[in-house]
C-alpha cells in the first residue's frame, strides 16, 4: 500500500435533513435511493457515506428501522466497502435516546456534535448529558465518532471528552462551515479551526454555500479531507442544481490536479484508525 500521507478521504453526504424534492429532484430520500447514490459515488472515489434518513413522508427521522433498511440496501452491493457513518444530529430526533437509537447497528462511524450551536431557525442542542450519552453508545458498539465542529468551542469540548476517556484518540474532526447561526464559511473561520486542532488528529471540512469549492480546496492544500453532497449544497454552480455524483467527481478532480491521491475505503480505515467490519 502506498504512502498514506498524500491520500485524501472523500465523504459523500447525499441526503441531509434540509433538502426536499421541491428544492431539488436529485436528493435521494428512500433507503434504496440513498444506497444507490452512495454506490455510484463509491465507484468514483468516495470512501465514506454520511447517512441521514427520512420517513415515508420524506421528513428527517432517526428511526432505527429506516437506518436498518439503508444498511440492507447497501448490502445489496457486495463489492462496495464504503465506510458507513450515521448521523445523530438534532434535527431528526428530540431526545438523545431517539437520536442515538441506530448506533446499536454498529456502523463504522457516527457524527457527534460536542456542543450546542444554532441552525438558521432553531437551536442545535447538544448539552453535556446528550453528548456523553451518544459518546457512550458509540464506545459501547465500537463506533468511531466524527466530531462535528459547528462552532469553535466544540473543539475544546472534544478535547475535554478525550481527557475524561469518553472518546478515544486519534480524534477525527469535521469542520462545518456556513450553517446559518453558526461559524461562517470563510477562510478566517477555517484557519482558526485548523490552527487549534490537536496534534495527531485527522480532519476534514464540510463547507456550505457559494464558497464551498474554494474552502474545500484550501482544506486539501492544508492536508485535510473533504465532504461534499446535496446535504451541504444543492447547487453545482449558480442556477445549476447538483447531483451527488457531480459534486464528488469535481472534488476528486480538484484533488488529483493538486497532486493528491484518493484514499480507498481500506486506506481510509487505516488513516482513521477503524477496525475492519463485516457489513
Amino acid at each position: 500500500m502506498s504512502d498514506l500521507s498524500n491520500k485524501v478521504i472523500l465523504t459523500i453526504a447525499p441526503t441531509g435533513n434540509v433538502p426536499t424534492r421541491q428544492l431539488t429532484p436529485h436528493v435521494p430520500i428512500t433507503p434504496s435511493e440513498i444506497a444507490a447514490d452512495a454506490y455510484a459515488c463509491w465507484k468514483e472515489g468516495a470512501s465514506v457515506v454520511h447517512i441521514h434518513t427520512r420517513d415515508s413522508a420524506g421528513l428527517p427521522t432517526s428511526d432505527i428501522e429506516v437506518n436498518r433498511q439503508v444498511m440492507a440496501e447497501l448490502d445489496k452491493y457486495p463489492d462496495c466497502d464504503i465506510i458507513r457513518q450515521v448521523s445523530t444530529g438534532g434535527r431528526a430526533g428530540k431526545s438523545y435516546t431517539e437520536r442515538g437509537q441506530m448506533i446499536c447497528l454498529s456502523p463504522d462511524m457516527a457524527s457527534l456534535a460536542t456542543g450546542s450551536s444554532n441552525f438558521p431557525s432553531k437551536g442545535n442542542y447538544n448539552d453535556p448529558e446528550t453528548v456523553s450519552f451518544l459518546a457512550g453508545e458509540m464506545a459501547k458498539y465500537n463506533v468511531k465518532p466524527e466530531i462535528e465542529v459547528f462552532d469553535t468551542a466544540m473543539i475544546w469540548n472534544a478535547l475535554r471528552l478525550a481527557e475524561k476517556g469518553e472518546i478515544k484518540a486519534p480524534l477525527h474532526f469535521n469542520l462545518v462551515l456556513g450553517v446559518g447561526g453558526s461559524q461562517p464559511a470563510t477562510v478566517d473561520a477555517l484557519m482558526y479551526c485548523y490552527q487549534h486542532l490537536p496534534p495527531g488528529c485527522t480532519w476534514g471540512v464540510s463547507a456550505i454555500g457559494k464558497d464551498h469549492v474554494q474552502l474545500s480546496t484550501i482544506a486539501l492544500a492544508l492536508g485535510g479531507n473533504v465532504r461534499v453532497g446535496i446535504e451541504d449544497n444543492i447547487y453545482f454552480a449558480k442556477g445549476v442544481l447538483a447531483t451527488n455524483l457531480a459534486l464528488l467527481q469535481r472534488m476528486k478532480n480538484i484533488a488529483l490536479a493538486m497532486g493528491k491521491e484518493i484514499a480507498t475505503p481500506a486506506e481510509a480505515r487505516l488513516i482513521l484508525g477503524l477496525h475492519k467490519k463485516s457489513n
